[in-house]
């Protein structure tokens, strides 16, 4: 079977498909069929992994009372996090919205099986963060492949990840990697709402191609 080609038309559609992934906050309550998940997971299975390892596993949070656990260690996390700072920072801070997790029809949680005997060891001896690096990739794939389909993701990062495993009972060797808020976005904007709200503008090294 031959490899397919793919035109300029589809990769400037690409380019715009990158250009339009956000990190969603605000969701509207519409549910997302089961059936859409599976297949955005089908999809997120497709992502590259070391040793073709394939250590992602998605766990889709029904329970109420996980949830809320999940809202809880949040909500901890992030009265420390402002906390810990002060100033002009702390006050920007204190207004950002970091959670979609109250208003977003679908809480996903990903892990990493970090004993996963898939890929039989291969690629990680020198790297073994490749393995939870892969797990990433897959997390990246679904997170393209719902935008493709006007889903949006966020991401909360601030939150307690023993707490949400052991709320989860999940075995012991999954390692928490993300801890996704999935929806249909309340509005969409071309521009991170991190980057709107003033907390941080756009950094030119990340666009710089090094040489050596």
């Amino acid at each position: 079977m031959s490899a397919p080609l793919f035109d300029a038309a589809f990769r400037e559609r690409l380019a715009e498909l990158f250009r339009w992934r956000r990190d969603v906050r605000h969701f509207r309550r519409d549910p997302i069929a089961d059936a859409t998940l599976v297949e955005l997971v089908h999809e997120a299975a497709c992502s590259p992994s070391v040793g073709f390892s394939q250590p992602w596993r998605f766990v889709l949070v029904r329970d109420d009372t996980r949830r809320r656990a999940a809202i809880a260690s949040f909500e901890r996390a992030n009265a420390d996090a402002l906390r810990g700072m002060s100033g002009a920072d702390a006050e920007k801070y204190a207004t950002l919205k970091l959670s979609g997790m109250r208003e977003a029809p679908v809480h996903l949680a990903v892990f990493c099986d970090i004993e996963t005997p898939s890929g039989k060891g291969l690629g990680r001896a020198t790297m073994p963060e490749t393995l939870a690096y892969s797990a990433v990739m897959a997390i990246y794939t679904f997170w393209l492949a719902a935008r493709a389909q006007g889903i949006g993701v966020g991401w909360v990062s601030i939150i307690e990840p023993d707490v949400i495993t052991a709320a989860l009972d999940v075995p012991s060797q999954w390692k928490l990697i993300a801890y996704l808020c999935v929806g249909y976005p309340e509005d969409d904007h071309p521009t991170p709402e991190l980057e709107r709200t003033g907390w941080e503008s756009r950094d030119p090294r990340a666009t710089t191609l090094h040489n050596r």
